[in-house]
């Protein structure tokens, strides 16, 4: 344990700045703090109440008795605070707010950066410092390789259940980092995104409806468990992704909800502050204070936890004024979200900064200087809600429904986007993504297989909520692991073997992520089959005649001999194929390379002859001459023995 070398009360400047709405590091002021100050080593207690009588501290170091712990306010904005001569690191601690209706609450602290299992309550004297990180070599990485142009792959998690013990208990932070991280590394992802550890009294909240906004759960160990767990995924490769949830907080006694007997994280007006989609209150965000407190936050999670991004929750929610018939826009919501993104992006430009948002917000992930929010990706509800609308349907009535798929195109680089399958869309009574396809047993697998190949091999950067990797067949169960059992059966296992193969091959080749955010890499061949339900098109990379040409079949039908316009006179090999036997398909592939000829199809200079699999995607690359070849795979290992050889 270390201490802080700091005052025992906190500067002028400080509180000046906390007020203002700017002190982005508040934890730092706030809080329990082991501190040395004059050579003697206590715990300072700071506390925003600006509608309290009094404030006393109680514990497991005074019989929860404070009457000998008051608390001093030194502000008339309510900030107070005590200096303890005493280590108490370990203890328990509560406030004691004294109302000015004359009502006694025992409070949880808003900056404990621990907090007891549920169901208690109380929070934790814990010191953040002392865990030794060994992740300099990622952090230099994706300071070095920003996102935009890069592979992005995130598998979605709810840590308590994803795998469970023999006897229902949960996996520790640091027993999932040895069961959790190799199975991600296997399957190819780039990141994890956690669903929100921060503390929460509800399960079954999934940590949406929090208390301890600074306390990673206990539920699975103690803050430096939990940095050993993303110190972990660093080293084997896979970045880290934090859902946040700033927009509302958990209603329970102990919580932020009146704080201190009024509205004080909240808004004041009712209609404002409630939530009773969600039973919780809505944060006040034109509170200055309120302000330092969620940007403080994030960047607490980025400095002591190298977190590596944010999926924001539910800003929809925040950008429109709640409990209305109309949407009336919430400039607090825009100035808050737009300080927030300047902040984070100042403290680390690599950060993904996620706007989950099902509006049409115009300027999600611009600049704030140009008058955007200023994240850089935004979850696309749009493409998902459109193409389960249409994989859902009947295969012969696709055909009416054929806009579903085309309409993601005319919007695809407006934002820079994130493709999501998440566990919103497998649960409630939604059914699993396996599940949603129509039709017999195989046709469900191929359908899925057909669905991830489309997802790959759209604009935009992907994401896949836990168990869709082998086809889990029931919808999410939070309470229960994933029905691993699964494995047991051919068709899972075969799911499991394309999902890794579909994010090898989507890693593999530039044409799928270089140009996610530019039209420039994207281009329609056939958009108007929809007789067929037959999508066909080329990706592209930056460098010139680097495509793959992607055709996809939304119907059970195959097709031999049928004619794919292309844009380059070259002979095609087919790269990848969701039909091949090894992940349970019929087997329609091409085996044979395909000469393009000299006639023109679908609008473009040549086309070539190929089997169409049904529900199925192909995709076709054109095969390079030997001076052309790239130096990676077989060809560099080739080369590497041959000059061995000749030296």
């Amino acid at each position: 344990m270390r201490c802080s070398l700091i005052a025992t009360n906190p500067t002028d400047f400080e509180v000046h700045l906390f007020h203002e709405g700017s002190l982005y590091k508040s934890y730092k002021m706030f809080g329990a703090h082991i501190v040395r100050n004059e050579g003697v080593v206590g715990t300072r207690f700071s506390v925003w109440a600006p509608h309290a009588r009094a404030v006393r501290l109680v514990g497991s170091f005074n019989n929860w008795n404070g009457k000998d712990h008051p608390l001093t306010k030194i502000n008339d904005q309510g900030v107070w605070t005590i200096f303890i001569p005493e280590n108490l690191e370990g203890h328990l601690y509560k406030y004691e707010i004294f109302t000015e209706n004359e009502q006694v609450l025992l409070k949880a602290d808003p900056y404990a950066f621990y907090s007891e299992l549920r169901p208690r309550t109380a929070s934790i004297v814990y010191s953040l410092d002392g865990y030794h990180w060994n992740d300099k070599a990622w952090q230099r990485k994706k300071r070095r390789k920003p996102a935009y142009d890069q592979p992005l792959f995130i598998y979605e998690v709810h840590l308590g259940s994803w795998k469970k013990k023999e006897d229902g208990s949960f996996y520790s932070y640091q027993e999932m980092a040895e069961e959790l991280i190799p199975y991600v590394v296997q399957n190819g992802f780039t990141h994890i995104e956690l669903l929100p550890l921060i503390e929460h009294p509800l399960d079954r909240s999934w940590g949406y409806q929090g208390t301890g906004y600074y306390s990673a759960t206990s539920r699975y160990g103690t803050p430096h468990d939990f940095m050993f767990f993303i110190d972990q995924c660093h080293q084997a490769g896979i970045g880290v992704i934090l859902d946040w949830v700033p927009g509302h907080f958990c209603k329970d006694a102990h919580g932020l909800y009146m704080f201190d007997g009024a509205p004080t994280y909240e808004y004041v007006n009712i209609q404002d502050r409630e939530n009773p989609v969600w039973g919780t209150a809505n944060f006040d965000l034109g509170k200055p204070e309120v302000r330092s407190f969620l940007i403080s936050n994030a960047l607490f999670w980025m400095e002591y936890f190298h977190i590596d991004g944010f999926r924001v929750d539910a800003v929809a929610n925040m950008l429109y004024w709640p409990n209305s018939h109309v949407l009336h826009k919430n400039p607090y919501a825009v100035e808050f979200l737009q300080k927030l993104n300047e902040a984070v992006f100042s403290y680390d430009p690599s950060l993904l900064m996620i706007a989950e948002d099902s509006t049409d917000w115009p300027k999600v992930t611009a600049p704030t200087y140009e008058g955007g929010l200023g994240f850089n990706y935004k979850w696309n509800m749009g493409w998902m809600n459109d193409i389960l609308t249409y994989m859902e349907a009947a295969p012969e009535h696709r055909k009416y429904l054929h806009h579903k798929v085309t309409f993601s195109l005319l919007y695809a680089y407006s934002e820079n986007f994130i493709l999501p399958f998440s566990h919103d869309e497998v649960v409630h009574g939604k059914k699993s993504l396996l599940n949603k396809m129509p039709g017999e047993y195989e046709q469900k697998f191929a359908q899925l297989r057909l669905l991830y190949g489309y997802l790959a091999t759209h604009p935009g950067k992907k994401l896949l909520f836990m168990g869709g990797e082998f086809g889990q067949f029931d919808e999410w169960k939070d309470l229960d692991q994933l029905d691993w059992m699964l494995f047991d059966f051919e068709m899972h296992r075969k799911m499991s073997v394309y999902v890794k193969d579909l994010i090898k091959f989507y890693k593999r080749h530039k044409p799928l992520y270089e140009l996610d955010h530019s039209p420039e890499g994207f281009e329609w061949i056939d958009v108007h089959n929809a007789e067929q339900s037959i999508f066909s098109f080329v990706r592209k990379s930056n460098k010139e005649n680097d495509i793959l040409v992607v055709v996809c079949n939304f119907t059970g039908t195959a097709y031999h001999d049928y004619k794919v316009g292309v844009p380059l006179l070259a002979t095609y090999k087919e790269a990848f194929n969701s039909d091949a036997s090894l992940y349970g398909g019929c087997g329609y592939i091409n085996k044979k390379p395909m000469t393009a000829l000299e006639e023109p199809f679908h609008g473009k200079p040549y086309h070539i002859e190929m089997t169409i699999p049904p529900f199925g995607i192909s995709v076709l690359r054109p095969m390079k001459k030997r001076g052309e070849r790239s130096v990676d795979g077989e060809e560099k290992m080739r080369r590497h023995v041959v000059g061995r050889r000749t030296r």
